[in-house]
């Protein structure tokens, strides 16, 4: 295996500035890296005819495929980044090897896992299977047009995989320490109390709409949705921003707001939470609404969590544990279509400043999808 090719790939993709939403130059290079590895390679553009600003700009996405005979294995990744932020060393989008590292943004999350799986494309045999890349450039921003568009287009054209390996970087302490058989659920909650704008000294001709908002937040924060699952965490409301905005100490607001954020298991679902704080929040004469970022899924342990364990273990010689912990990621859309596992990188410089990777990290982690690949391939 040629160790020097993951790297290379990465600076290559690194060199492209593709903040969130992505689209152009880094799918060019992606395509060309693909395209005499026998792909066929369907770009697209989604969203165009949204005008709803929360959804963000058009999204462009990537679909690869190589077809065989066999089994059907999937990556799945994204190619957008969050904004480098100021404080760099360097320029954030100009790979710089520093020692045993390689520095960019999206070192880590993701460009260097994409670079280790399209390097370890070229040592699995053509013939092996259908191998197909499942790429984005809209992961770090609404996800509303990438992923899912993704899917869609997938089901169009008949090509559902059998597995899903997302390459996330969920190694914490070291490469293969920590695999993703799942992730909690997030929803978005935001209340509003409206009340009578008055004077201070004349309460009587005012409604003041905090105290309801405080009981409100007080309901909510003694409630306890559950205690956690074997695999799961217990799930938790948080209360992450109030809001009256009354700038005079004479003045009684007209309106009070605070915004929940609820991250949940798989004993809980989205649609039920909204209904349940909706409930509460009107009985005390407030409003609710929600936006749903993803339900709660759980891939057990099986096939594919077995085959990234036995490839950690035989490549960098640790058994890895199975973690439902974490936010969430593009694998709460995919794990509708086929069982999906997360493997990557390690996770302890993503959109932090001076992002790097481990150049050893890239060459192992390339040998680890290359012995997945290979293994459910032959499933």
């Amino acid at each position: 295996m040629n160790n020097a090719l993951a790297l290379a790939y990465a600076q290559r993709l690194i060199a492209c500035e593709s903040v969130t939403p992505a689209s152009g130059g880094v799918f060019d290079a992606l395509e060309d890296m693909l395209v005499p590895l026998g792909f066929t390679v369907e770009r697209f553009m989604s969203g165009e005819d949204d005008d709803n600003p929360a959804h963000g700009a058009p999204v462009e996405n990537l679909f690869a495929i190589r077809t065989a005979s066999g089994g059907h294995f999937a990556f799945a990744g994204h190619v957008d980044v969050v904004p480098p932020g100021n404080g760099w060393t360097g320029d954030p989008f100009v790979p710089e090897i520093k020692g045993d590292l390689l520095h960019g943004r999206g070192a880590v999350d993701m460009k260097g896992s994409i670079a280790a799986f399209v390097a370890a494309l070229h040592d699995i045999p053509k013939d092996a299977g259908t191998i197909s890349l499942i790429i984005t450039g809209d992961e770090e921003g609404p996800a509303i047009h990438g992923t899912r568009a993704l899917i869609t287009h997938m089901q169009k054209r008949g090509s559902i995989p059998d597995y899903c390996l997302v390459g996330e970087p969920t190694s914490v302490n070291r490469l293969g320490d920590i695999i993703k058989i799942g992730r909690r659920g997030s929803v978005n909650m935001w209340i509003s109390v409206a009340g009578t704008q008055g004077h201070v000294a004349y309460p009587h001709l005012a409604d003041n709409p905090i105290p309801r908002l405080i009981a409100i937040l007080a309901e909510i924060e003694a409630i306890t949705l559950d205690d956690g699952t074997d695999w799961f965490q217990a799930s938790n409301i948080e209360i992450t921003d109030l809001n009256v905005g009354n700038k005079a100490t004479n003045v009684i607001p007209a309106k009070a707001e605070a915004r929940l954020s609820i991250r949940f298991n798989d004993l809980q679902n989205g649609d039920a939470l909204v209904l349940r704080l909706r409930e509460l929040v009107e009985r005390h004469g407030g409003t609710l609404t929600a936006m749903i970022s993803g339900e709660a899924f759980l891939t057990p342990p099986g096939a594919l969590s077995a085959a990234i364990s036995d490839a950690v273990e035989a490549v960098v010689g640790i058994a890895p544990e199975a973690s439902t912990t974490g936010g969430t990621s593009d694998a709460r859309f995919l794990t509708k279509i086929c069982p999906v596992v997360e493997f990557g990188l390690c996770n302890a410089t993503m959109h932090k400043l001076d992002e790097a990777v481990a150049i050893a990290d890239l060459s192992a982690l390339t040998e680890i999808y290359r012995r997945v690949a290979l293994k459910m391939l032959a499933a």
